[in-house]
């Protein structure tokens, strides 16, 4: 007899547009897990997901909560995001919510204290975490110093309720605070409306609390969702280590000081006597090797991760808090992009 924790999960998706349909996908490839219904306002969509997927299609999340569901993946447009969460938290319903966790950080907070109230567990859907290149960033170890992040790319005309930050930055804000392990102290951006009256493209400089040396760690993060091509780009700096990463080529560099520590030791000396060093290659004082990313699908991963907290009945890598947080930031780098003088062209 199956118990808790080895009884098949009943399955939901409420928004079955792009990225709701993979999660449908997803609850029919994960282990202990079974599609059981979907939830889109449009019939058409509703009728392709099950014929491809499986399960029953329903015109409301009521509906979906009465046919019986243990998790459900929130994948509307955000600004619906708290009306679904709510009646889903307070039914127990797990939920697993794509980023950002809401339009506001009032609605974050109203999220984030429905899901305390009910026990049920929530995730946000920020996958970066999960990607295979951050997975090997974070398997570093690293206490950055310093980070800079681009993420561009052309126009998809999805995600228009936000702008570029909750829609696109949002990823890299969820990342920084990670990596930095606090929400910045400092908040300074520009940003540029296009299309609309919301933000298309922000540049924000994000100073993070002091480590222990006095040093204030620094994060330099772009976002622009009218560029010409997709890119998707990481630095890190921490006292002894660099690290480059791509993470649409899935592929990255990692510099590390600490072998040749003496020799630049050597070479710090020289340059303070005014020493010429331009015979040397700065490349051969570092040991220089490929970043160590596996295979995986991001969003897989985070689906079968959050499938074993439920079973396990510990954290979420990406809890409520999380999305609060990176939402709040979010928010302040938007207000700090208008105080500056936001423009529109």
């Amino acid at each position: 007899m199956p118990t808790a924790s080895t009884a098949t999960l009943r399955c939901g998706v409420i928004g079955v547009g792009k990225m709701g349909r993979h999660h449908a996908r997803l609850w029919t490839q994960v282990a202990g897990c079974d599609l059981v219904g979907v939830v889109d306002s449009s019939a058409e969509r509703r009728q392709q997901v099950i014929d491809q997927y499986g399960g029953r299609g329903h015109d409301s999340v009521e509906a979906l909560i009465d046919a019986g569901v243990d998790l459900v993946t929130i994948a509307t447009p955000t600004v619906h995001h708290r009306e679904a969460a709510e009646k889903l938290l307070a039914a127990g319903v797990h939920c697993l919510i794509e980023k950002p966790l809401a339009p506001t950080q009032d609605e974050a907070r109203a999220i984030a204290d429905a899901a305390k109230r009910s026990g049920a567990l929530l995730q946000v859907g920020h996958v970066v975490r999960y990607d295979p290149v951050m997975v090997a960033i974070r398997k570093l170890g690293l206490r950055p110093r310093f980070v800079e992040v681009d993420r561009v790319s052309p126009m998809t005309f999805r995600s228009v309720d936000v702008g570029v930050v909750l829609d696109m930055m949002i990823h890299d804000i969820d990342v920084l605070l990670m990596l930095f392990g606090a929400e910045p102290v400092d908040v300074r951006a520009s940003s540029v409306s296009v299309l609309g009256e919301a933000e298309d493209v922000c540049n924000a400089r994000l100073e993070f609390p002091r480590m222990a040396d006095g040093y204030a760690p620094v994060a330099n993060v772009t976002a622009s969702r009218l560029a010409m091509k997709t890119e998707r780009k990481i630095r890190v700096m921490s006292d002894d280590t660099y690290v480059s990463a791509d993470f649409v080529d899935r592929k990255g560099t990692v510099a590390r000081k600490g072998p040749n520590a003496s020799k630049i030791a050597e070479v710090r000396e020289l340059l303070k006597q005014g020493a010429d060093l331009s015979h040397l290659n700065f490349l051969d004082l570092l040991q220089v090797e490929p970043l160590a990313v596996e295979p995986g699908e991001p969003l897989k991963l985070q689906a079968e991760d959050f499938v074993d907290a439920i079973r396990s009945g510990r954290r979420p890598l990406v809890d409520a808090e999380d999305g609060f947080a990176a939402v709040r930031t979010a928010d302040r780098i938007v207000a700090a992009g208008r105080a500056a003088g936001s423009r529109m062209v």
